[in-house]
C-alpha cells in the first residue's frame, strides 16, 4: 500500500510551496496583518489557479478533486500564513456542495469556486474569514449548520493573519443534507491547516537552536532542547498522519471519515499549541516579541483550535465508536 502523495497532489503540494515561499513571506503577511486587511492580489492570483474551487465539483465550475487535494492546500497555506480567505471560502463551499440544497449550490458554489465571491466559516463567535466575505455557514452548539448572506461582524481575536467575525442571532438559510459529513471534512481541511503551522513552527525553531549559542555552543546540542524539539516533532507527525487518513477517507472511505475527524481533531488541536507553544520557549525571549515572526503561527494555532472545537470532545466521541464498534462485533 501506497501511503505517500501522487504525483498530481505532490505537484500541487510543490507549486503550492513555490508559489507562496514568493507571494507570501513572512514581510508581507507582516504587513497584511499590521494593516488588518487580506491580500487582493494574491487573493486574485489564486483564484485564478482555481485554488479556491479545488474541491468542488465541475458542474459548479471548480476543478473537481477532492478534500485531499485541498487538505493539501491548506497545509501549505498554513505553513506560509498566506494573508488570504481561502480558508473560509473552501469550508463555505465544501459545506454548501455537500449539505445543501441544489438552489443553494447554484446560487452560490460558482463564485466561491472561482474566487470570484468570498465566504466565512465557523461557529457564530468564530466565523474565519467572515467579515467582508459574501456568503457564511454559520455553525450551532447543536451540530446545525446554516448560510448565511453576507459579512460577519469584524471580531479583534489575537491573531490578526486572518480576519474572523461574529454573527448575532439566529437566521439564515439551514443545510439540510450531510451537516454531519460537511462538517468532519471541514475539520479535515482546518487539521490541515495545523500541520502546516506545526511544520513551519518547528522548522523555524530547529534553524534558531542550531545558530543561537550559549556558552560558546549552539543551544540545540543542549539535550533538554533536544527533547523538546523531538516532541514538537512527535506533535506535528501525529497531526500530520490522522489528518491525511481523515482526507483520505472523505474521499476513498466515507464510512471512516467521523473516525478520522475526531482523530484528527484532537491531534491538530495538541499538536498546534504544543508545537508552536515549544517554538516561542526554544526561541527564548525573542520569542515573546511583536518584532519575532514566531509568534504569528501560535496565535493561528490558538484559533484554529477554536474553530476545530474541543479536543476532548473528540477523544470522548472516538471512544464511544470504538466502544460500539468492539460491541457489535463481538
Amino acid at each position: 500500500m501506497n501511503f505517500d502523495f501522487s504525483d498530481d497532489q505532490r505537484t500541487i503540494k510543490d507549486t503550492a510551496r513555490e508559489l507562496l515561499a514568493s507571494r507570501a513571506p513572512l514581510a508581507k503577511v507582516r504587513e497584511a496583518a499590521e494593516a488588518g486587511r487580506a491580500d487582493d492580489a494574491l487573493w486574485r492570483e489564486l483564484g485564478e489557479l482555481g485554488w479556491p474551487g479545488i474541491a468542488v465539483g465541475e458542474e459548479h465550475g471548480g476543478q473537481g478533486l477532492g478534500v485531499l487535494e485541498l487538505a493539501v492546500l491548506a497545509e501549505e497555506l498554513g505553513f506560509a500564513l498566506a494573508p488570504v480567505p481561502l480558508l473560509g471560502s473552501a469550508l463555505a463551499a465544501l459545506a454548501i456542495e455537500r449539505a445543501g440544497s441544489d438552489a443553494q449550490r447554484e446560487h452560490w458554489l460558482p463564485g466561491l469556486a472561482a474566487g470570484d465571491l468570498t465566504g466565512g466559516f465557523g461557529p457564530a463567535g468564530l466565523v474565519a474569514d467572515g467579515p467582508g466575505a459574501d456568503v457564511l455557514v454559520v455553525l450551532d452548539a447543536s451540530g446545525g449548520a446554516a448560510v448565511v448572506e453576507g459579512g460577519a461582524e469584524p471580531l479583534d481575536a489575537i491573531d490578526p493573519t486572518r480576519r474572523y467575525g461574529r454573527v448575532d442571532g439566529a437566521g439564515g438559510e439551514p443545510l439540510e443534507g450531510d451537516v454531519a459529513g460537511a462538517l468532519d471534512r471541514a475539520a479535515a481541511v482546518i487539521a490541515a491547516e495545523v500541520v502546516g503551522v506545526s511544520q513551519r513552527a518547528l522548522e523555524m525553531t530547529l534553524a534558531y537552536v542550531k545558530e543561537r549559542k550559549q556558552f560558546g555552543v549552539p543551544v540545540g546540542s543542549f539535550q533538554a532542547v533536544q527533547h523538546r524539539c523531538a516532541q514538537m516533532l512527535l506533535h506535528t507527525e501525529g497531526a500530520r498522519s490522522t489528518t491525511y487518513f481523515a482526507a483520505w477517507a472523505a474521499d476513498a472511505a466515507p464510512d471512516r471519515l467521523a473516525e478520522g475527524a475526531d482523530m484528527a481533531r484532537a491531534a491538530a488541536i495538541e499538536a498546534g499549541r504544543e508545537v508552536t507553544a515549544g517554538a516561542i520557549q526554544m526561541h527564548g525571549g525573542i520569542g515573546f516579541t511583536w518584532e519575532a515572526d514566531v509568534h504569528w503561527y501560535f496565535k493561528r494555532a490558538q484559533l484554529d483550535a477554536g474553530l476545530l472545537g474541543s479536543g476532548a470532545a473528540a477523544r470522548i466521541a472516538l471512544a464511544r465508536r470504538v466502544a460500539a464498534q468492539r460491541s457489535v462485533a463481538a
